[in-house]
């Protein structure tokens, strides 16, 4: 007895009928020959359907490789080296909104971009009164936070800061973070800064979205 097997929604499919072609190798396969052997269509289509799924697996383990390699790492901030004392030759001055009187100055030489794409500097304010600011801190421009590490003290030297924790930069135009973060470093549609010479450029040059970047 001959079982044959056909194209989906046909019946009554003959023997001439079963032949398999290249174009179609999967309309008709014939199980058995006349002689009650597996035939050699048979052989062939099981032999292909393997083939198929070992192709498929391999694929499939490519894919899931490729997709662990590029796999988003958990952000890791790198080890900090507190900079040189700031020398006032080095000072750059940027305009902090509306304010008048008091002066803010980054140290160009402090300047930073590390490998975990956080902006270092040293900040230093002064007040109309003649009061005096250092601190060394870090900008994350992904998340919009800043970190202190450090205070300057009269005798040039440091004192590592004791709220030292990421905090979000928020405020008003006036907050002289808010314009580092929104003019200076991280404004929305200018170049990103990725060097300590973007961020000294940056600064020079007034900081505005239209002029950062080269």
């Amino acid at each position: 007895m001959l079982i044959t097997a056909g194209r989906v929604g046909r019946v009554g499919v003959s023997l001439g009928e079963a032949k398999m072609s290249t174009r179609d190798s999967f309309d008709f396969v014939r199980v058995f020959d006349s002689n009650g052997r597996v035939s050699m269509g048979f052989h062939k289509v099981l032999k292909w359907s393997f083939i198929l799924a070992l192709t498929m697996f391999a694929a499939q383990l490519l894919a899931d490789a490729f997709d662990n390699e590029f796999e988003e790492k958990p952000w890791a901030e790198i080890e900090v080296q507190l900079p040189a004392f700031p020398e006032k030759e080095n000072l750059i001055p940027f305009k902090v909104g509306a304010i008048t009187g008091a002066r803010y100055l980054i140290d160009g030489n402090s300047l930073s971009v590390g490998s975990d794409s956080v902006i270092r500097y040293v900040m230093i304010v002064l007040s109309a009164e003649g009061a005096q600011n250092i601190s060394y801190e870090g900008m994350r421009c992904a998340t919009g936070e800043r970190r202190f590490y450090a205070f300057g003290r009269a005798d040039k030297t440091w004192s590592k800061a004791r709220n030292n924790q990421w905090v979000k930069v928020q405020g008003s135009t006036n907050n002289h973070h808010v314009e580092l973060y929104t003019n200076y470093f991280c404004p929305v549609g200018a170049a990103v800064i990725l060097s300590a010479e973007d961020a000294r450029h940056s600064l020079r040059s007034g900081g505005k979205p239209a002029v950062v970047g080269r």
